[in-house]
């Protein structure tokens, strides 16, 4: 296509650069290919991609889990820290497919903006394809588009897909979950990708300094951790009962899913420490206890239900790892609540 044609070209006249989406493709090549494997048919180009399933699976079961990143998204535009916010998008899927006890295959993510930024777009999805490396599964492709006129003002959006395999008689439910089993928690990166809304408001209407504020709004841009690797590991050498991925809704609505309905979740608030940014929002926003527990994970991103016997091996291995843990309550019998905290 010649300058004149450029110059002239309607769609791009419409606000959509087909050019651009094609120069963010040779960008982007080089980190999506990295995540594949010998499981990927084909490469980028295609209508579709494809993957081969390991003859190693019996039984296989397919697990498919979606996402997105929520209002996590305008904080990291207004403060211009964008290369966390595709591992985001990873770990709000990838971190719900192994609640079931099964390993992540691959992932696709959809970008949607009001103007294709080539480098902005390329620093995320870079992103994306080393959350993908580290969690074990292969970026396997996505999809961009350009909408001007729905997306304003530069704003953007993204989404994930992922699909993981779990042997059929290993699948995780609630089943096995007892009482007296114990409850383990594993420390979470600060707010992940929830609660956002909240932490915005509370934010813009802080009096707090400018400084304090740029130092809790950094701080709630830490990237989602990743758990995949890490409880992959404890699967192979532990029985882990159940889990719970601690998302929107907090331990008061995450939990009870991981359970029986005639078992409670007992919380023990003290056998950890509200992490700062958790008691900055507290006491900036007025937030009572019963909120922050609902609407914030309060530090917990993930939480194992074990069986007394194995809680030590397990917690030691979890930190050998490199992830703080605590031992954050037990299972008893349902009284009236699912949950309740003492």
């Amino acid at each position: 296509m010649t300058k004149e044609n450029i110059d002239n070209d309607p769609y791009k006249s419409a606000g959509v650069d087909i050019s651009a989406g094609n120069d963010l493709i040779d960008l982007i090549k080089k980190d999506v290919s990295s995540t594949q494997n010998n499981n990927v048919l084909g490469g980028i180009g295609g209508f579709a991609g494809m993957y081969k399933l390991g003859e190693d699976i019996k039984k296989p079961v397919l697990v498919a889990c979606t996402d997105g990143v929520g209002t996590k998204v305008a904080l990291a535009q207004k403060y211009n820290k964008l290369d966390g916010i595709g591992q985001d998008l990873v770990a709000m899927c990838v971190n719900d497919l192994i609640t079931c006890g099964a390993k992540p295959l691959f992932f696709l993510d959809y970008f949607a903006s009001s103007e294709l930024d080539v480098t902005e777009a390329s620093t995320i999805i870079g992103s994306i394809a080393k959350a993908c490396k580290e969690s074990g599964c292969a970026l396997l492709g996505g999809e961009t588009a350009e909408m001007p006129g729905h997306y304003v003002n530069n704003n953007f959006d993204l989404a994930g897909f992922s699909v993981g395999c779990v042997e059929e008689d290993k699948i995780i439910n609630t089943s096995n979950v007892v009482e007296g089993n114990i409850l383990i928690g594993i420390e979470s990166s600060g707010a992940h990708s929830n609660g956002y809304s909240l932490i915005r408001k509370i934010l813009d209407e802080s009096s707090c300094p400018d400084d304090e504020k740029n130092d809790m709004a950094n701080t709630f841009l830490k990237p989602t951790h990743l758990y995949p690797t890490l409880i992959n590991q404890l699967l192979n050498a532990y029985s882990i009962n159940s889990l719970s991925h601690i998302t929107g809704g907090g331990l008061t609505e995450n939990l009870p899913r991981s359970i029986p309905k005639d078992l409670c979740a007992n919380i023990k608030k003290s056998s950890w420490e509200l992490p700062n940014e958790f008691k900055w929002l507290k006491e900036n926003g007025g937030i009572g206890d019963d909120d922050m527990y609902r609407i914030f994970n309060c530090g917990i991103g993930m939480v194992l239900i074990v069986n007394r016997q194995e809680t030590e091996s397990i917690m030691n291995s979890i930190n050998d790892d490199g992830y703080k843990c605590y031992e954050i309550g037990y299972i008893e019998n349902k009284t009236d609540a699912s949950i309740k905290y003492s």
